[in-house]
């Protein structure tokens, strides 16, 4: 299971969504994403798994699974990356 950690929110502003840490966070940086980025990102807000993410994303969106996979697969590298998911 993954989760987004309680030390980082979300907001979106009109068209574009951000991730803002606060706390004692090693990464202290706003990061912006685009609607498939949200989208993980609103999902990761309670513990799921990335499989159950990717359905999510070919009931939503009109992409292949291995472009959804792909995609699921990046935003979450790149959460680990920054420390902003945990994992159990």
């Amino acid at each position: 299971m993954i989760q987004l950690k309680k030390d980082f929110i979300t907001h979106t502003n009109e068209d574009e969504s951000y991730i803002i840490p606060f706390g004692e966070q090693k990464f202290n940086s706003i990061v912006k994403m685009n609607s498939t980025g949200a989208f993980i990102v609103g999902m990761l807000k309670n513990k799921t798994t990335e499989e159950a993410i990717i359905q999510e994303m070919l009931k939503t969106y009109d992409v292949s699974e291995a472009t959804a996979r792909k995609d699921v697969e990046k935003v979450i590298s790149t959460l680990r990356s920054i420390g902003a998911v945990e994992e159990d």
